[in-house]
């Protein structure tokens, strides 16, 4: 699990530099400003959880228990429905995505409590 882990953590951090070049360079003109921040959250989480995920993969190294297993998989699944529910609000996606988002805000506090549960118990 370590080197998937580091490795879905290496390319969610890329993407996440990626787009906010992408918004700071290409959506700043075209979003309004309201939107333009929901896409910097966005992009803001998905950078802090995927160096997560890079302490994740360290962790199973570590302790390898199944609690920092599913702190690695808690933050995967919260980059995709925070950061992808924010994305696409801030593209003009359905409004009810907003009631969507704070599931993925849930994913990174159980992550967060995970990680700490198997640190730990080690």
């Amino acid at each position: 699990m370590d080197r998937t882990f580091f490795a879905i953590g290496c390319v969610l951090a890329f993407l996440a530099v990626a787009a906010g070049a992408f918004g700071a360079h290409a959506l700043s003109a075209r979003l309004s400003t309201d939107r333009l921040a929901t896409f910097e959250i966005a992009v803001r989480y998905q950078l802090i959880h995927a160096l997560a995920l890079l302490g994740v993969a360290w962790a199973t190294t570590r302790w390898g228990s199944a609690a920092i297993v599913a702190a690695g998989w808690l933050f995967m699944a919260g980059i995709v429905v925070f950061g992808g529910t924010l994305y696409a609000l801030a593209l003009g996606g359905p409004r009810w995505l907003g009631a969507v988002t704070p599931i993925g805000g849930l994913c990174f506090l159980a992550g967060w409590a995970a990680l700490a549960w198997g640190a730990l118990r080690a």
